[in-house]
């Protein structure tokens, strides 16, 4: 019993600095100051935790009630990725959110749940606990969206989310159901195991695992948002308050491709030849629509939206140039370039959304382009920082962005055949961003400002949050093989299940 507490302690200490944060609000109601210094200890405490009880799962990974929560490379990982994303979340809010006489505490914590939520899927050993840990993640976002209940667009978007999500999710369930029944388990090495009989034709190929796949496959694609299961990404984006924009743009992504290493690599990596297919028509479709639609915004916040259509598109060559690569000395090239993407990509967005939310602290500011207008006049260094963040989401050297792109096209390449068509897709695509991206730097020092209101003092948590994205972005292009060692443990931890 011992063992599974210290196996399950991050989590552990997840769910008590939730707690913690409802305590300090209670104690000082209405005061945003110990209730963020709170939820920042509290995260520090955890990733302190994540880091001391992972580090001796690097090399052997080790389990907890009954095999179901599993500690290895890669959990570590993303338990750390994912407390950072709520962190620098939490350290960005209070700017938009106390004008608008919106709680902090309640937003805090409710991040903090969603984050268990995303820990349980990262060390997710069984398809039981994998769904648990899904709907942990999810619901907060739904209450999130609708954060600000006297906006009608958060109202609506937090609608659309909720109700697209309640059966993406009824759909996600169907699939496992059909998988359980096939394997007669709920154990992802289970389920590894039996369908590693079906591809070496001992156990029959069923109809009902294909509408496992089928299932399976709809419901996480609703859950990345790919094309064309990306309908309410952008209502429910631009409705959501700023912050909440930012997190839902990286913290659930993130989750979801978690689930999707657990589910399809570990579970249905035996298969990885029949899903393959369908993940590279999901990549084609969805970086390629992300994009164009993403050209015709004149909103920043739904641009964006778009563009994280796209980015998950890139995402997904990353997964297709895994399960296309047949050389086995370079078959976790491309999971080692989805992780790194992935950690890039949500600091570099976070900054962004970060920008947008300082310029909205203002009650009454759109995030239309106008607003962008003489910004690097006004606001030098928040300008500045903006076009850092922007041209690193281009994919632009010498930026994290660049690094990122390029690990995928790489990978992409070397496993040839259609993946190889992915990779020169991807490099198309990354152009075509540049437009709208490069749209926003263009207002920001070509354009007169929309208004003569002075500029806004902004808090110090702002400008240290966006002080760590700044240097995270710059840091994972010109110190990434220490990135890459720890990225290269955790794609390898799911190595010996995938084959």
């Amino acid at each position: 019993m011992s063992g599974d507490l210290n196996t399950i302690a991050p989590l552990i200490a997840a769910i008590l600095t939730a707690l913690l944060i409802l305590v300090v609000d209670l104690i000082a109601p209405n005061r945003p100051t110990p209730v963020i210094g709170a939820a920042l200890i509290g995260l520090a405490v955890t990733a302190a935790v994540t880091i001391a009880v992972g580090s001796g799962s690097i090399a052997t990974a080790t389990t907890a009630y009954g095999g179901m929560y599993k500690l290895d490379a890669l959990t570590t990982f993303l338990d750390l990725l994912f407390i950072s994303i709520v962190a620098m979340t939490i350290v960005f809010a209070p700017d938009y959110l106390t004008p608008r006489g919106l709680p902090v505490a309640e937003f805090a914590t409710v991040l903090v749940f969603a984050m268990c939520g995303a820990m349980v899927i990262a060390a997710s050993a069984d398809l039981l606990l994998l769904f648990l840990g899904l709907e942990l993640m999810v619901l907060p976002g739904y209450l999130l969206a609708g954060y600000h209940k006297s906006d009608n667009y958060s109202t609506e978007g937090a609608i659309k989310y909720f109700l697209l999500g309640s059966f993406s999710s009824a759909i996600f369930l169907f699939g496992l159901a059909f998988v359980w029944g096939l394997s007669g388990s709920t154990s992802i090495a289970t389920v590894a195991s039996t369908l590693t009989g079906v591809v070496n034709h001992v156990t029959p190929f069923s109809p009902g695992l294909a509408m496992g796949f089928a299932f399976l496959t709809t419901g996480v694609a609703f859950k990345i948002a790919a094309v064309p299961f990306h309908y309410w990404t952008p209502d429910a984006y631009q409705g959501s308050p700023t912050p909440v924009t930012g997190y839902l743009s990286v913290g659930p992504k993130i989750g979801a491709f978690a689930l999707i290493l657990r589910l399809f690599v570990e579970a249905l990596g035996p298969m990885k030849a029949d899903w393959l297919p369908v993940v590279i028509v999901l990549a084609a479709t969805t970086m390629t629509l992300g994009n164009l639609v993403a050209l015709t915004q004149d909103n920043v916040k739904r641009m964006l939206a778009y563009s994280s259509i796209a980015h998950t598109g890139y995402m997904l060559v990353g997964l297709a140039a895994f399960a296309g690569q047949t050389n086995p000395a370079l078959k976790n090239q491309g999971l080692e370039g989805l992780l790194f993407y992935g950690a890039a990509y949500s600091f570099m967005n976070l900054g962004a959304f970060a920008v947008i939310a300082a310029l909205q602290k203002r009650a009454g500011v759109t995030s239309g382009l106008a607003t962008f207008a003489g910004l690097g006049r006004k606001e030098p260094i928040l300008g500045l920082l903006m076009v850092l963040f922007l041209l690193s989401l281009t994919g632009i050297p010498p930026t994290a962005g660049f690094f990122a792109k390029a690990l995928i096209i790489v990978a992409a390449v070397q496993a040839g055949g259609w993946v190889g068509f992915l990779a020169v897709l991807m490099v198309l695509n990354a152009a075509a961003a540049a437009f709208y991206y490069l749209r926003v730097v263009v207002y920001m020092y070509m354009r007169d400002p929309a208004s003569d209101a002075p500029a806004l003092r902004h808090g110090r948590l702002l400008w240290g949050g966006l002080a760590v994205a700044t240097t995270l972005t710059i840091a994972f292009r010109f110190f990434p093989g220490l990135i890459l060692g720890i990225v290269g443990d955790a794609a390898n931890a799911i190595a010996p299940i995938a084959g």
